[in-house]
């Protein structure tokens, strides 16, 4: 449910922003809060459809990306174009199931402008990355994991409503919430030119999804 709040301009035109109308009862379950994003207009320009996070309620791991992309726009789901098929196969080489993994984004909404008959990704800006927060942060509630990881600088933003270097901080963290962990967006990996240095990232990113992994035992065991 979203409502339109006008800010004036200087001009006297008014700037129509979308922002979500909160519940004075939040959501219970996880079905009820997805029902509440689907039946949303986007807030950000594009995308046609709210792409709902995937996974099992109670997940040890919950994996918190940008927004969608093309295919995920296209197919409702997070995850399933080349930036997820990447985090596939760095998940099973971790040693991670991803049928055990909650994953999501920080945007519900594929953000882009059209060039020909191309649909051409646009980052989130920080006023948008805000608007959607109440819905992430319900979500991870009801999806209760014991470690929340943060993939990306957009996702860090959301998460901690905060602007951090991802070079600088990656690694365990605690966030507001949760505990927490900071990495690359998969989507990062595939924009390094060189083979080796790609070769590289990949491992480095293998590495820390390993180290989540345990982190996530740990915590899990801890509350227990």
């Amino acid at each position: 449910m979203i409502t339109d709040r006008g800010t004036a301009q200087p001009s006297g035109t008014r700037c129509r922003v979308q922002t979500i109308e909160i519940p004075k009862q939040a959501p219970t379950t996880l079905e009820a809060l997805n029902a509440l994003i689907a039946q949303s207009k986007p807030m950000v320009p594009g995308g046609t459809r709210a792409v709902l996070g995937e996974g099992p309620v109670g997940a040890q791991i919950a994996l918190v990306g940008e927004q969608p992309g093309d295919y995920e726009d296209r197919q409702g789901k997070p995850f399933v174009g080349p930036a997820g098929k990447l985090l596939n196969h760095a998940m099973s080489d971790a040693g991670l199931d991803r049928q055990t993994v909650y994953v999501t984004n920080a945007v519900k909404h594929f953000k882009f402008h059209e060039r020909g008959k191309r649909r051409i990704h646009q980052k989130p800006t920080a006023g948008e990355v805000t608007h959607y927060r109440w819905w992430l942060k319900t979500e991870l509630r009801l999806v209760h994991p014991s470690l929340v990881v943060a993939l990306g600088a957009t996702a860090v933003l959301a998460l901690t409503g905060k602007r951090y270097s991802i070079t600088r901080c990656r690694g365990p963290m605690e966030f507001p919430d949760w505990h927490g962990f900071i990495t690359v967006h998969p989507s990062y990996l595939l924009r390094i030119p060189g083979k080796e240095e790609k070769r590289r990232a990949f491992s480095d990113f293998v590495d820390d999804l390993r180290q989540i992994h345990e982190l996530a035992q740990r915590y899990a065991g801890s509350a227990a």
